[in-house]
């Protein structure tokens, strides 16, 4: 079975390769870490914190695909650590750049941080042998057949933490059943954001003794804190000239499209910022945004990047096109719109502007989300909008509205915590059953 799938995944790179080679070519992707995809872990990587292989303590894989799985970690990394006093080695694997390199901001020096491999038997078996983990925890999703069978193979505990399986994807999976239906039926363990998602992984395959309904960490890394508090935010506001006397909208994890609709819309004498999703989006909207409001000076992050030079005061278009810092810009904010959603990308994270007590706007289409602003939306702590400028005119004229709308957000998030040190037990409890199982 796994030749047959290697002959597969090559005969379906071979076809695909016009557009794959493409993307990667266009956006720049190709200067990666091939040696990482191919399953090679560098000399000494594994040689970090812990006591991992000593019998004092386990070796714990966290897999998370890109920055937003990342940042849901943070929380779970940290009371494993203290749940292990320390002795555990904890490996932070991701798969795309942009995850690499929010992993290694917040784990480098602390823990392990690797590349997780492509789904090839031999790069699988590699990776495997080089980092020994005794337990493997996926984000949210993240199933692919050779790494869960070579798991199984060799005992190795593994199952999906916070997970999420959108009525989309579920879709999509029931489509290739007959090719996914044994990684889902090999998984060791569940831990689920809702009901339905657990409805959803038994209908694939997987034992219903195996899954539980845990709700989201993202809850729980959504720190609930004052604005103010916010570490940086000052300093972004003094780079890139933002006047804090003037109100500020910031449309966070735009997709194409939707800067045209934002910009455009612009309530007079109001400042805006725009957050692309992606990195390799931001000349195409830095071009949209001067092409929209020729009149204005555009001023982006990178120009003041290093704090030496200071934007020219007076500007009402920002570009933030630079990775980790949508907190900062958020906690700027008078008014926030979460992109991703008026047109069918299927949302974005409202959670990190509310917890921070903003009013957030998000649009119609949010599907991967729904759980999330059902919450928010059943507390009154989000607007749901497909003209999300007149939206946030409104709550930049009536500050008695906006503000109860950021309260009760908070609240909301507030009600729904406690799922990290749920998958923390989850997961010390399977090591132990798993090592009695070992010393039997």
């Amino acid at each position: 079975m796994p030749l047959l799938r290697d002959i597969f995944y090559g005969f379906a790179a071979a076809i695909t390769s016009p557009i794959w080679g493409y993307h990667l070519l266009r956006t720049g992707k190709w200067r990666t870490d091939w040696a990482g995809r191919f399953g090679k872990v560098p000399a000494g990587a594994m040689n970090g914190r812990g006591e991992a292989g000593s019998g004092k303590g386990p070796t714990i894989m966290i897999h998370a695909v890109s920055v937003g799985e990342i940042n849901a970690t943070r929380l779970l990394v940290k009371q494993l650590d203290e749940a292990f006093a320390g002795k555990c080695r904890i490996v932070i694997t991701a798969t795309t750049n942009t995850g690499i390199a929010r992993a290694n901001e917040l784990y480098e020096g602390r823990h392990i941080v690797l590349r997780y491999p492509l789904d090839l038997t031999r790069s699988v078996r590699r990776f495997l042998d080089a980092v020994k983990p005794d337990l493997v925890a996926l984000m949210e999703l993240e199933l692919w057949p050779t790494f869960v069978q070579e798991c199984d193979r060799r005992k190795i505990p593994i199952g999906v933490i916070n997970g999420r399986l959108s009525e989309r994807s579920f879709k999509g999976y029931r489509f290739f059943r007959a090719v996914i239906r044994s990684a889902f039926r090999r998984l060791t363990f569940a831990a689920v954001q809702t009901k339905e998602y657990a409805e959803r992984f038994i209908g694939l395959g997987t034992d219903p003794a195996r899954v539980q309904v845990a709700d989201s960490m993202k809850w729980d890394t959504a720190n609930v804190a004052d604005a103010a508090s916010v570490s940086g935010a000052n300093e972004l506001a003094a780079a890139m000239g933002i006047d804090p006397a003037r109100p500020l909208i910031v449309c966070g994890s735009t997709g194409p499209g939707e800067e045209e609709l934002l910009v455009a819309a612009r309530p007079a004498g109001v400042q805006m910022m725009i957050v692309p999703r992606k990195p390799e989006r931001f000349n195409e909207v830095a071009a949209t945004m001067q092409r929209l409001a020729p009149d204005q000076k555009l001023v982006r992050r990178t120009e003041h990047a290093d704090g030496s030079t200071r934007a020219i005061d007076g500007s009402e278009l920002f570009l933030l096109d630079t990775m980790g810092e949508l907190r900062k810009a958020y906690a700027l904010a008078d008014v926030v719109i979460v992109g991703r959603s008026f047109i069918d990308l299927y949302g974005s994270d409202p959670m990190e502007p509310a917890a921070i007590g903003k009013p957030v706007i998000i649009g119609p289409h949010h599907g991967d989300f729904k759980d999330a602003i059902d919450t928010l939306k059943a507390a009154e702590g989000i607007i749901i909008s497909d003209q999300p400028c007149e939206a946030a005119s409104g709550l930049l004229a009536d500050r008695d509205a906006a503000a109860r709308l950021a309260s009760n957000g908070q609240k909301s998030i507030l009600s729904r915590q406690g799922a990290t040190a749920r998958h923390v037990k989850l997961i010390v409890d399977q090591l132990n059953r798993n090592a009695a199982k070992t010393h039997a």
